[in-house]
């Protein structure tokens, strides 16, 4: 590896750079981590951030949130006994369940994989 440095006045400063990474999109919950970590462990953000593994680290975040939120929540929906036909009879209460379904795993999501 070498390193190239520049004059700044009387010194020389090594020229670091942060290395590329391509670019993905983010989620909900990758935007999420990305706060957490800059505002409460600035620490790990820099160095993901200075390793080009930031994105990876996000991307993952988000691949495995959104999909335990559709595992957990099926199989709550299961537990409950939420199903097709409570929708087609009712379907304010099929959707006030469900709703409350997710709110619930989203916040376990939360706790576990974001804010940790």
């Amino acid at each position: 590896m070498n390193i190239t440095y520049s004059q700044q006045g009387d010194y020389l400063l090594p020229d670091l750079t942060v290395p590329e990474e391509m670019p993905m999109p983010q989620g909900k919950y990758a935007s999420l981590r990305k706060t957490y970590l800059m505002k409460h462990h600035y620490g790990l953000y820099l160095n993901l951030l200075t390793q080009g593994k930031l994105n990876a680290h996000l991307t993952e975040i988000q691949e495995t949130a959104s999909r335990r939120m559709a595992q957990i929540t099926r199989q709550m929906m299961a537990a409950e006994g939420i199903d097709e036909a409570l929708k087609a009879k009712d379907p304010m209460k099929w959707t006030g369940l469900v709703n409350n379904i997710q709110r619930s795993v989203e916040e376990q999501i939360l706790r576990e994989l974001i804010y940790n």
